[in-house]
């Protein structure tokens, strides 16, 4: 290879994964990774796929970052170049964890995930916060980052914990107390949010290096931050999908700053 090739390849190199907050004056968009959703249609019988709302993709982009999907491969290489290469990290929603993981039988409502995106994303989680890179979890991604840490979730809420507030609805948002002192009150700049949930299950028991930042109006758990190492946010809503772009820009905004050291 000549000289012109491998200057052009470190080039490269340095553009994809060279993200400090500024390269030759230009800031760079980190990359930041989103898990997927694997998918079987065993009536159709057609090939398994991913998918992914494009609602977190375009959290990610307008926020500053470069959005890279992450599929739920079997491949322990692959997935630690992940976490070597990736600068921050999206886990997102989904279906329920089983609940042997964490000691229960499943309560009759219980749609478990598939075990292809269990068994990937169980690995993945661990080794993620083991590196303290910045992760933002939302709704099942809050819920997996807490079981995969020791913790426990509550099954079924309307049954567990009551119908006093709507966490299933797709029509309406719900009010969140937010803990003074906490990320979250400083990066939404209120100890109140009103917010769109779309959820069944909650934590329960709180897993390690994590605290309870913000509760709904029945007690439900809203929000947990790292407690040490790098930027950890987990919210059992869904900021990516509200209408309010300020909300929205203002979680993965902090998710991208994290990454670029620019806090």
């Amino acid at each position: 290879m000549n000289r012109q090739k491998t200057i052009i390849i470190m080039c490269l190199t340095v553009l994809l994964f060279g993200m400090g907050c500024h390269t030759s004056g230009v800031r760079q968009r980190p990359l930041i990774g989103i898990t997927s959703i694997y998918k079987v249609d065993s009536e159709k019988k057609t090939a398994p796929s991913i998918s992914v709302s494009f609602s977190y993709i375009r959290a990610v982009l307008e926020s500053g970052g470069a959005p890279v999907i992450l599929p739920t491969i079997d491949s322990e290489e692959a997935m630690r170049r992940y976490v070597d290469e990736l600068d921050g990290l999206v886990l997102i929603g989904g279906a329920d964890i089983p609940p042997s993981v964490y000691g229960q039988e499943p309560h009759e409502t219980v749609r478990v995930m598939t075990r292809q995106r269990y068994g990937f994303e169980s690995e993945l989680i661990p080794l993620w916060l083991a590196t303290g890179k910045p992760v933002l979890g939302v709704c099942l991604g809050m819920q997996f980052a807490n079981v995969a840490s020791g913790g426990s979730m509550i099954q079924d809420i309307p049954s567990q914990v009551g119908k006093k507030v709507n966490h299933r609805c797709k029509a309406e948002l719900h009010p969140v107390r937010i803990e003074p002192g906490s990320k979250l009150r400083k990066i939404l700049g209120s100890d109140e949010a009103m917010v769109y949930s779309s959820h069944h299950q909650a934590v329960r028991d709180i897993g390690r290096n994590l605290k309870v930042v913000a509760r709904s109006p029945d007690g439900v758990v809203e929000a947990l931050e790292r407690v040490e190492g790098g930027f950890g946010l987990f919210v059992q809503w869904h900021p990516e999908a509200m209408k309010n772009a300020a909300h929205r820009k203002a979680i993965y905004g902090a998710l991208i700053r994290a990454c670029t050291k620019c806090d």
